[in-house]
């Protein structure tokens, strides 16, 4: 099994070799383009890139704002900015059929969770599977940690990914997200969604404890034991209202020396950097960062991360979708 471990305090010249190193295997793997992504939850402008086809790709919440576990990092906050399924007179279908007339191709179902930490996806299956056939939608799911029966009603679905937060450390599931789970809960619902063949897209959070590095490494080494369809690779993002708003995020260093262990723990997978991470200036610092340690893609690129691409001989392509997911 590969063992992945936090390196030590690393000097940043070296850290600076390594990502060059990042950026090799993925030119020895990979084509010399790379994805810009606009999931639909918000407009999204720079001078090099402008989405305002928020109807291509929505995201629809399950329970509205509703959580059981009210995370310290999230406080329902990510819920808000989501269509709520559960104020709308409309089930599921009939939502996705009025969207498919407006002009989307795509949803990402997620929604909060009860305190077993599962979003209540399986009653809504039918309808799900009625918008993938008859629609042709393309479907995400953010299903929390599904049990036994859902991950076998989203292998029915022909779903693009099913998006799982992955946790390495027992303490921040605890404390952060108030939820009575183990590592080893993660590590199983990996393995179930495997078992039904159900396409699996992991996100690791860097920072969830607090802003401190405490199981990402962890949470790498388990995804890495998994076949999963791509990674993706988010940044505490302090928000205002939750109870981490005055939380630091890790620094660039940190973040730096984490893109390039997954580069090289995974090189033949793609790994995306997800639309969750700081904003102002650590962003644009961030984004260079993915691009230098050989990542393939970037939700809501800050400004100048398309020249930056080019720079480094990588060709943008832009698509109004959450990350991994490719209309052709």
């Amino acid at each position: 099994m590969l063992k992945i471990s936090s390196p030590k305090m690393i000097p940043e010249a070296q850290i600076s070799g390594s990502l060059t190193e990042g950026l090799e295997i993925r030119r020895r793997y990979f084509p010399d383009t790379i994805r810009f992504h606009n999931p639909g939850l918000r407009r999204h402008q720079t001078s090099e890139i402008s989405c305002q086809q928020t109807q291509e790709f929505v995201s629809i919440s399950l329970t509205g704002t509703r959580c059981a576990l009210d995370c310290k990092h999230c406080g329902t906050s990510v819920l808000r900015g989501m269509k709520d399924l559960s104020r709308s007179s409309k089930n599921l279908f009939e939502l996705c059929s009025e969207l498919s007339r407006s002009g989307t191709r795509g949803i990402l179902i997620s929604g909060g969770c009860d305190r077993y930490g599962r979003v209540p996806i399986l009653p809504h299956i039918p309808d799900l599977i009625r918008a993938r056939r008859e629609l042709g939608m393309t479907i995400r799911v953010h299903p929390g940690l599904p049990d036994e029966e859902t991950a076998k009603g989203l292998a029915e679905l022909d779903i693009d990914g099913a998006m799982v937060d992955i946790i390495g450390n027992n303490n921040t599931i605890r404390d952060v997200y108030h939820l009575n789970a183990k590592t080893e809960d993660y590590d199983a619902v990996m393995a179930r969604l495997n078992r039904h063949d159900v396409p699996l897209v992991p996100h690791i959070i860097l920072g969830l404890h607090f802003g401190k590095m405490l199981g990402e490494w962890k949470a790498l080494e388990m995804t890495a034991k998994h076949r999963i369809k791509l990674l993706v690779l988010v940044i505490l993002m302090p928000l205002n209202g939750t109870q981490m708003q005055n939380v630091s995020p890790p620094s660039l260093q940190e973040i730096g020396a984490f893109f390039n262990t997954a580069r090289k723990a995974l090189p033949q997978t793609e790994i995306m950097l997800g639309c969750a991470r700081p904003l102002g200036k650590i962003k644009i610092d961030v984004d260079r960062l993915a691009i230098e340690s050989g990542l393939n893609g970037i939700a809501f690129p800050a400004e100048g991360t398309l020249s930056y691409a080019r720079q480094h001989g990588l060709e943008p392509e832009i698509i109004n979708a959450c990350c991994g997911v490719n209309w052709n």
